[in-house]
């Protein structure tokens, strides 16, 4: 009760009314200024700003007409491989020679292309159907290259015709040679099953290997050409390595997708 007199006192004789009141003291002032001032600037950066983001997918170097796998017609011993993985032959080529109980047969490649691998050895045993070799479809040794790239199906949307992509060859030293240069040229609108991917590369593992989170959307990627380098492609260095790369190389792409502003990310 005490205190309640005490106050009813003091406001009926209040103290001290000629004195001004102090709202703020110097140091909050400059807090708040430059509170406002920092989301003045990130109000503007949102709108004027942009961001780019990258979308990492697995790949391979292709001269992209695809591959067939080589089968044999006949069951007998092969007594003769006619070619070796690397070498370009024409359509109708030999390559295997099977010895059967009613005498030699060859097998002939169905297209022109590059023997990518060799199943059949001298001496092995095939049976009728039996892989022999596989041929990636090109019609020329100095046919271009071009990277299928295979994106996950939900960020297959994502990705514009036209994007800039980073390609890190697996056979070439990165810190010493960079990276390869690449656009898209065209994104699948279906995606793609293992059984497809396999026909299309001639290689079930590799098929397994890029459909191992689900069924991924291909993504063509078109080489930058440079007729200073000596694989003939662009890099991220000056000249890139001095040997050639070859088809049916594997490679990591970094895709970059199309800028945005900060401030769509808070829009519906």
């Amino acid at each position: 009760m005490q205190f309640r007199q005490k106050a009813l006192s003091k406001l009926q004789s209040p103290e001290e009314i000629d004195l001004p009141v102090r709202f703020a003291r110097p140091q909050g002032l400059l807090v708040l200024t430059v509170t406002v001032l920092a989301m003045a600037a990130a109000a503007v950066w949102a709108v004027t700003g942009s961001v780019s983001s990258t979308l990492a997918a697995p790949g391979i170097l292709t001269h992209g007409q695809g591959s067939y796998v080589l089968q044999s017609p006949v069951a007998g011993q092969v007594t003769g491989v006619l070619a070796q993985e690397g070498d370009h032959l024409a359509a109708d080529a030999p390559l295997v020679k099977v010895r059967t109980a009613q005498g030699d047969t060859v097998v002939r490649t169905v297209a022109a292309g590059r023997v990518t691998a060799l199943v059949a050895t001298i001496g092995s045993v095939v049976r009728a159907g039996s892989d022999v070799a596989a041929v990636e479809r090109v019609a020329t040794e100095d046919a271009p290259l071009v990277a299928m790239v295979y994106v996950p199906a939900d960020h297959g949307a994502t990705v514009p015709v036209g994007a800039s992509v980073d390609l890190t060859v697996q056979s070439v030293p990165t810190q010493q040679y960079g990276v390869l240069r690449g656009r898209v040229k065209a994104v699948g609108r279906t995606a793609q099953t293992r059984q497809r991917i396999s026909a299309f590369l001639g290689n079930s593992q590799l098929a397994e290997q890029f459909s191992r989170q689900g069924q991924p959307v291909a993504v063509l990627v078109q080489l930058e050409r440079s007729s200073s380098t000596p694989t003939g492609y662009a890099w991220s260095t000056s000249k890139g390595p001095a040997y050639g790369i070859d088809s049916m190389t594997l490679v990591n792409a970094s895709i970059h997708l199309a800028e945005e502003h900060p401030i769509d990310w808070l829009l519906p």
